[in-house]
């Protein structure tokens, strides 16, 4: 498996946000974006704050849940918590919601606008333990590219 290279990941989601105020085409390019430069994963998008709840979000991949309570699941419970989960194995998650029972791990990423999240980027693999802390700090940059194309 070949590790992305973080960095020029970043240049290129700068490039391909460069100009785009429309947050449903940004998350949509920028999904496309991950789900083609990352190996060995099977799902890949955003779900979105909505009161209460997460709404499903522009992905690329299977069939998803299109609503998660907040605090629920790893997506649910990075939003609430405004923190990063990488999880090894998502059936060793209290409260997981199995969306796709191929996905064996996931990693979530925060995405906030003026220190609020309103949204949350998840990536699913079918691989248990696929995301290193390399991966992590790499995405988090990737958010953070997101975050300044569109909000700053």
């Amino acid at each position: 498996m070949n590790e992305p290279c973080y960095d020029t990941l970043a240049k290129q989601a700068l490039a391909l946000l460069s100009g785009e105020d429309n947050v449903v085409a940004a998350m949509a390019n920028f999904s496309a974006l991950i789900n083609d430069n990352i190996d060995d994963i099977n799902w890949a998008g955003f779900y979105v704050v909505e009161g209460e709840q997460l709404i499903l979000g522009p992905f690329q991949g299977k069939v998803a849940c299109s609503r998660i309570p907040m605090g629920k699941g790893v997506c649910g419970t990075a939003a609430q918590t405004d923190t990063t989960l990488r999880v090894a194995d998502v059936h060793e998650f209290a409260g997981h919601i199995a969306c796709d029972s191929a996905s064996n791990s996931e990693i979530v990423i925060p995405v906030r606008r003026d220190n609020q999240v309103i949204a949350v980027l998840d990536i699913d693999s079918p691989s248990l333990n696929r995301f290193s802390e390399t991966d992590q700090i790499g995405l988090e940059k990737l958010i953070n590219s997101f975050e300044k194309a569109l909000f700053a």
